[in-house]
C-alpha cells in the first residue's frame, strides 16, 4: 500500500505540470510590462500605443517554458536514470521562468523604465510602467510548473514506465522473444528492409 501512494502522484503531476508550463510557454511570448495608453494621451504620443516601442517582453521565459514542456513529453517515454535527469532538467527549467519573471518585472522593472524611455525619445526620462495581466499569468504558471517538476523528481522512480514492447526490436530481444512475438518482430523487419506483405 505504502508504494502505491506515490504512484497515484503520476497523472496529476503531469497534468499540472503540463497545464503550468503550457500557460508559461504563451505567457512567456506575450508584453509582461507596458506604457499605461493614458501616459501616450498625456505627452502627445498616441501613435506609440500599443507598438513594440512600449511594450517589454521576457523571451527568456518563453523559452525555458519551452523547454520544460518538452521534458513533460520526454518524462512520459523514458525509464531509469534518464527520466530522473529529465525531471531534474524540468525543474531548473520551471524555476528558472520563476527567476526570469520575478527579476525582470519587480527587481529590474526601472532599467527597463529607463531603456523604453530612452527608445520612444523622452530625453532621458523614464517611461512609467504597469505590469500587465500576463506577468501575473508568467508568475503564476511558473510556480505551478515548479511545484510540479519538484513533485516530478520527487516521485518519478516510483511512477510507472512505458514497457519495454515499445522499443525498437534489438537482438537481445530477438533471442528471448516468443514465436508470435519473433513473427511480428520478422514482419516489421521486412517492412523497414521495404518488402511489401501484401506482394505475394
Amino acid at each position: 500500500m505504502p508504494d502505491r501512494e506515490p504512484r497515484r502522484t503520476f497523472g496529476p503531476v503531469v497534468l499540472l505540470g503540463l497545464v503550468g508550463s503550457g500557460f508559461a510557454a504563451v505567457a512567456g511570448h506575450r508584453a509582461m510590462l507596458a506604457v499605461p495608453d493614458d501616459y501616450f494621451k498625456t505627452v502627445g504620443l498616441v501613435g506609440f500605443t500599443g507598438q513594440d516601442d512600449s511594450i517589454v517582453e521576457f523571451p527568456l521565459a518563453g523559452a525555458l517554458a519551452l523547454v520544460a514542456l518538452a521534458c513533460w513529453g520526454v518524462l512520459l517515454v523514458t525509464r531509469g536514470v534518464v527520466r530522473r535527469v529529465v525531471a531534474g532538467v524540468g525543474a531548473l527549467a520551471a524555476a528558472g521562468i520563476l527567476m526570469v519573471v520575478v527579476i525582470g518585472g519587480f527587481i529590474q522593472d526601472d532599467d527597463a523604465a529607463a531603456d523604453l524611455g530612452t527608445r520612444l525619445g523622452l530625453g532621458g526620462q523614464t517611461a512609467p510602467l504597469e505590469r500587465t495581466p500576463w506577468l501575473w499569468v508568467a508568475l503564476a504558471s511558473a510556480l505551478v510548473a515548479l511545484v510540479a517538476a519538484a513533485a516530478a523528481v520527487r516521485y518519478v522512480a516510483s511512477w510507472p514506465e512505458m514497457g519495454s514492447r515499445y522499443d525498437a526490436p534489438t537482438r537481445h530481444t530477438t533471442v528471448e522473444a516468443e514465436p508470435e512475438e519473433q513473427a511480428n518482430i520478422d514482419l516489421w523487419k521486412s517492412l523497414d528492409e521495404g518488402s511489401d506483405p501484401t506482394d505475394r
